[in-house]
C-alpha cells in the first residue's frame, strides 16, 4: 500500500511541468469521480421517487426540516 507521504516525496521527484500535469490530472479524475456518484445519486433518487419510498417537497418544507421545525 502506497503511504500518502511516498506519493508526495515522489512527486517533488517530478520537474515543475510533470506536478502541474499531474494536479491537472488528479483534478480532472475528482472532477469525474464526483459527476460518476452524482449520476448515481440522482438515479437512485428518481428511483426511489418512482417507487414511492420518497416524495416531492417544496423549497419551504426542506428548509423546516433543515431548521427541524417539522
Amino acid at each position: 500500500m502506497t503511504i500518502f507521504s511516498d506519493v508526495v516525496d515522489a512527486a517533488d521527484e517530478l520537474s515543475v511541468d510533470e506536478q502541474e500535469t499531474l494536479v491537472e490530472l488528479l483534478r480532472r479524475r475528482i472532477a469525474k469521480r464526483n459527476r460518476d456518484t452524482l449520476i448515481r445519486d440522482v438515479a437512485e433518487a428518481r428511483a426511489e421517487f418512482r417507487t414511492g419510498q420518497n416524495h416531492a417537497s417544496s423549497v419551504s418544507d426542506i428548509m423546516d426540516e433543515v431548521r427541524g421545525e417539522s
